[in-house]
């Protein structure tokens, strides 16, 4: 009994789902129609169906397919109430021929088949376009291209009249990049005696493949007034729909040629150039910044290649990240690629930094050509702080060197008290002389033999102000006092007699150089945003702590030889 009660329901509920839709009309508005027009198909239920019963995916094989609007009306009249679901869609036809509308089906309903008849588009006797309102037209300026060269594609709308607003679409093709190129262009021309309204839109086309492949022409849409002759009074105007498809372009994309064996980059025109700042001078631990910069016509940012860095030994590189960007000048792509490095030379001398070459393919010609930048060498100073600490340690004071006395010319002969008087004058000046001299020797025979020279004690003294000048900076992360405050320090150790200038010249100091490296680095290279100093820190201390022991050492006095 139960299933028989589950069957009578189920049957009941098939039986009026059916009911919902009672039946399906499918219309166009126009047969034949042209190449370059639309049609508008319309599909009717009566009822009350889904409202995404209707599936217009049977239509791509023979149309280009638009959006498609639903609306729902109902009605009552004697009681007697209605319901009717309306889908509304444009169709453009892909090419000349009779095509047929497929049926559709809508929850258990069927339509009929339509078949459509698209003919070419009417010319006159001259080949020229006809008078017609609306059309459009697609040009580009060349049908066969390398891969990725950039095709130059124009698109122009005739419009007769005036229209209420409206829309063109780009054209289409898979894989490859389409970007309009600067604004509308808007003109006016005169064809087979009417005047039209021009609207000029260019667009870059840059294929990703090669092949044979169709440019699916735009997609015009406007709204126009619509003309009534027996609307005399109103506050709206009536407005009818305007579509118009531009013609399909048969594009040839050639391959890369098979001998090349560098980066792919077809264009018309490459160049490379090179910035340094106003007046650089390169000197050992000062970073300089070299900025290169590649442009190219007819490609976008992705298609350039990056930079080889090529640097002699002696230098030390903190590549910044490149920047890329594409504008479009006069119809045209132009793509460019900014690379900034900081320099920092570690010796002195005399280096030539290598060429820079990149190879590209000159699509006017067919052929491999170059854009360089030549070899540029340079000279590489001292740090002149360095060369200023040897200067001031290796200097003695100056003694004034004693000039000849010149020879005393004859005097004339002078009374007697003149005479006395230059007698005592002599005389005190030698007394004078004597009493310091005197003092001279006292003080040097009561100085300790033991005691350290003054230059000993100044280098002492400045090696713990250098020393506390670097942990201050260090442990503020302040990089720009840590490294002139470093290279100080540096200077204060004597080893084997000499100041050092870089941490890597010596045993002792070379493991800081590494620490000094990662510094440099969060300065002048993307990769690490931030600085951990305590690396740094512990190995100054460890190093610091091993150079004291040694100085140590070497003030012990010696041991008796018998004792």
């Amino acid at each position: 009994m139960r299933q028989l009660l589950l069957l009578m329901i189920g049957g009941w509920l098939s039986l009026s789902a059916s009911a919902d839709v009672d039946s399906v009309i499918a219309q166009i508005d126009k047969n034949p129609v042209m190449v370059d027009e639309a049609i508008r198909l319309t599909v009717s239920a009566s009822g009350d169906p889904s409202r995404d019963a209707f599936d217009s995916s049977a239509l791509l094989n023979d149309f280009v397919v638009g959006r498609t609007s639903i609306s729902s009306r109902t009605s009552i009249v004697n009681g007697s109430r209605s319901e009717t679901t309306t889908w509304t869609t444009t169709l453009f036809p892909r090419q000349e021929g009779r095509f047929t509308i497929p049926p559709f089906t809508i929850e258990g309903q069927q339509t009929r088949p339509i078949e459509v008849q698209v003919i070419p588009v009417v010319k006159n006797d001259d080949g020229s376009q006809p008078a017609r309102d609306f059309y459009v037209t697609t040009h580009v300026d060349t049908s066969e291209v390398y891969l990725n060269q950039q095709i130059r594609y124009t698109v122009k709308l005739f419009l007769a009249t005036d229209i209420e607003r409206g829309s063109l679409q780009a054209p289409q093709l898979k894989q490859a990049q389409i970007s309009q190129l600067g604004d509308d262009i808007r003109t006016t021309e005169i064809v087979n005696g009417k005047r039209y309204q021009v609207i000029e839109r260019n667009f870059a086309v840059v294929p990703q493949r090669s092949g044979e492949f169709v440019l699916r022409g735009p997609v015009f849409t406007g709204e126009v007034l619509a003309p009534n002759t027996n609307q005399r009074f109103g506050f709206f105007n009536r407005t009818q729909t305007v579509n118009r498809l531009g013609p399909d372009i048969t594009l040839t994309v050639k391959p890369q040629p098979q001998d090349l064996d560098y980066h792919w980059l077809p264009s018309e025109f490459v160049d490379i150039n090179e910035e340094w700042p106003e007046s650089a001078t390169f000197t050992v631990g000062e970073p300089v910044t070299r900025t290169v910069t590649l442009t190219a016509m007819g490609v976008v940012e992705e298609q350039l290649p990056s930079f080889p860095q090529n640097y002699p030994p002696g230098f030390k590189i903190y590549p910044d990240q490149s920047r890329t960007a594409t504008v479009d000048k006069d119809n045209t792509l132009i793509a460019q690629r900014v690379e900034s490095v900081a320099v920092i030379p570690t010796k002195a001398g005399r280096y030539v930094l290598p060429e820079i070459t990149i190879p590209w393919f000159n699509v006017l010609t067919g052929e491999t050509e170059y854009a360089s930048l030549p070899a540029r060498s340079i000279e590489v100073a001292p740090d002149t702080g360095q060369t200023a600490a040897v200067g001031n340690s290796s200097a003695a004071p100056a003694t004034p060197t004693p000039q000849p006395a010149e020879p005393l010319a004859p005097e004339a002969p002078t009374p007697a008290p003149a005479t006395n008087m230059w007698l005592w004058v002599v005389t005190a000046l030698w007394l004078v002389t004597l009493i310091g001299l005197i003092a001279v020797i006292l003080y040097y025979r009561r100085r300790p033999t033991g005691a350290p020279a003054s230059a000993s004690i100044s280098q002492h003294q400045r090696e713990p102000q250098a020393w506390h000048n670097l942990l201050a900076a260090v442990k503020a992360r302040d990089i720009g006092k840590t490294q002139p405050a470093l290279t100080q320090w540096l200077h204060q150790l004597e080893v084997e007699g000499q100041p050092l200038q870089r941490a890597a010249d010596n045993a002792l100091t070379a493991p800081l150089q590494p620490h000094i490296d990662v510094m440099l680095a969060s300065v002048y290279s993307t990769s690490q945003a931030h600085w951990d100093n305590q690396p740094l820190l512990h190995s100054l201390t460890i190093v610091r702590e091993q150079y004291l022991k040694n100085q140590q050492v070497k003030q012990q006095p010696l041991p008796a030889l018998y004792s």
